[in-house]
């Protein structure tokens, strides 16, 4: 009578439905080389199985390391790429900050040289004395012109009511020396012209100055683009008073413009 051997769950869980191997009747059980034999074999197939899901496993974790690793190269490349952008704005901003400040050295030498040369208080006081001794000399040379008109006009309306030859030298001579001082009093213009050339000269420096300094800024168009609207506060008789005109100034009335408001 053939033997049967016993089937583990595992193999059948493993294998599935196999034939069940018989011994023959003359045997009186598996020998330790068969069993050894089917524990291998069982072994084997149970090993088998789990290999490829480990593999499976194995490649999506490569590719999932993969990716990660992708996308944190992408982010390294992005943030590369943000700081490179940051550093190129700071390097600008720099060359805008040395601008400024070469700008405000060079407007500093230029205020010093205008202080130490004109708004100092000798050269200041030395302009205010100079426009101080025009207007007194003006005034001066003014009226002895008006005095000496007057003693003209005088010893004119004397000379056509005397006869006397003595009477009529002595008018003559008098208008002769009162013209003399006339004559004397006109060199004001030429001391007042020296005068009035020493104070353009420093005007005219301080002018250069200031329009150096404008064009360190930008120049005078950037300059205007700044400039406060004027506003005249001036009241009563004093908003008036505008000064003479120039020669090239607008507003000036002809004789036609005076005579049309009498028509």
């Amino acid at each position: 009578m053939p033997i049967h051997r016993r089937r583990f769950r595992v193999e059948e869980a493993v294998v599935g439905e196999m034939p069940m191997p018989t011994i023959a009747e003359d045997e009186s059980g598996p020998t330790h080389r068969e069993i050894m034999s089917e524990l291998r074999a069982i072994r084997s197939q149970m090993a088998a199985p789990a290999a490829a899901p480990a593999a499976a496993a194995s490649g999506g974790a490569k590719e999932e390391i993969g990716a990660t690793v992708d996308r944190e190269v992408a982010e390294a490349r992005a943030m590369l790429e943000t700081y490179r952008a940051q550093i190129e704005q700071c390097e600008k901003l720099k060359v805008e900050l040395d601008l400024i400040h070469d700008a405000i050295n060079r407007t500093k030498r230029e205020i010093a040289v205008l202080h130490g040369k004109s708004f100092s208080g000798e050269e200041m006081a030395r302009v205010n004395g100079e426009l101080g001794a025009v207007v007194g000399g003006t005034e001066e040379a003014t009226q002895q012109i008006l005095e000496a008109a007057e003693a003209i006009d005088q010893a004119a309306s004397a000379l056509t009511k005397v006869n006397s030859p003595d009477q009529q030298k002595l008018l003559s001579e008098e208008i002769q020396e009162k013209v003399v001082s006339i004559f004397e009093a006109c060199n004001f213009q030429d001391l007042t012209g020296q005068r009035i050339k020493k104070v353009m000269t420093t005007m005219k420096f301080i002018e250069n100055h200031i329009t150096v300094m404008m064009d360190i800024w930008g120049g005078v168009d950037a300059i205007k683009a700044h400039t406060p609207p004027i506003v005249d506060t001036r009241e009563g008789d004093d908003k008036l008073l505008n000064g003479p005109k120039l020669a090239d100034d607008p507003g000036h009335a002809s004789q036609d413009d005076i005579d049309a408001l009498f028509d």
